[in-house]
């Protein structure tokens, strides 16, 4: 079995003096582009469900959940409220 490379040159032009840097005089009139229109964004709605939130909840740390409860997150609050119940008991 032969293998052998195919390689094409492409003739360079010469530009002309008063040609711009792609080589097309500068007085030559731009070639227009046509704008396409916009693709619609594809978005993906994730929903998470009560078990993975409650999990979520129990695994966060103290610090974080004193955070959320100074932001005003009532559900952070009642756990802090319920972790001082808590060690006040023991």
């Amino acid at each position: 079995m032969m293998i052998a490379s195919v390689s094409a040159q492409v003739p360079q032009t010469a530009s002309t003096p008063d040609a711009g840097p792609s080589g097309v005089p500068a007085s030559a009139p731009q070639p227009q582009t046509q704008a396409q229109p916009a693709q619609p964004v594809v978005q993906d709605k994730v929903t998470i469900s009560n078990a993975a939130r409650a999990l979520q909840e129990a695994a966060e740390t103290a610090t974080q959940t004193a955070k959320e409860a100074q932001g005003g997150d009532r559900q952070a609050q009642r756990k802090l409220v319920a972790e001082q119940a808590r060690r006040i008991a023991r």
